[in-house]
């Protein structure tokens, strides 16, 4: 059985301030001024909460979490487990759309050893650009949340990539009901 949530739990307190709303039809801003620190959200439903990661590994770097507190993924129910897979591919195809970066990370961490910082089941979902292209040799970025992090920072360029996001997702969505449609008329694919 789950541990009832500390009272510090930050992501509950991000899940309990950000009321759920349709994907499909996003609200075009969503105040982030509701928790402190700001949360940049991309995604509420009534099982589920994604984020901006407020010490980001690249920009758009997201959280994806229950809204439920759940310490673990083995605590989550079986029906917050399926929506939490299903959102995992909805916002990795919108976080692409959105920062044009089409390689990224997928990371979830169970307990203090496994490098899980905050005590509430999460997704990463991190972008990961092309950084050899660019030239910067030098550079690489290091899996697992030991790289270079800084804060998220400026708090309208956040607001303008959540949203961003979130139309994002209401695009991919749409794109998934006009395939299913596609689909139904067709006959499956195989």
């Amino acid at each position: 059985m789950p541990r009832p949530p500390p009272q510090s739990c930050p992501f509950c307190t991000i899940a309990d301030a950000h009321r759920p709303y349709d994907p499909l039809r996003p609200p075009p801003s969503v105040d982030p001024a509701l928790t402190t620190p700001p949360s940049f959200v991309v995604l509420s439903t009534p099982l589920a909460v994604a984020f901006l990661d407020i010490m980001p590994l690249s920009r758009g770097h997201l959280l994806l979490c229950p809204r439920a507190h759940r310490p673990r993924i083995t605590d989550t129910s079986r029906r917050e487990a399926l929506a939490l897979g299903a959102h995992v591919r909805l916002l990795s195809a919108a976080l692409a759309r959105a920062t044009g970066v089409h390689d990224w990370n997928v990371v979830q961490n169970n307990g203090a050893a496994a490098a899980q910082v905050v005590p509430h089941v999460h997704y990463h979902l991190i972008p990961r650009p092309e950084i050899r292209a660019s030239g910067r040799l030098s550079e690489s970025f290091t899996m697992f949340g030991r790289g270079r992090r800084e804060e998220l920072g400026d708090d309208d360029d956040a607001a303008a990539l959540a949203a961003g996001i979130r139309a994002e997702v209401a695009r991919v969505l749409a794109d998934d009901d006009d395939d299913d449609e596609a689909e139904d008329e067709a006959g499956p694919k195989l």
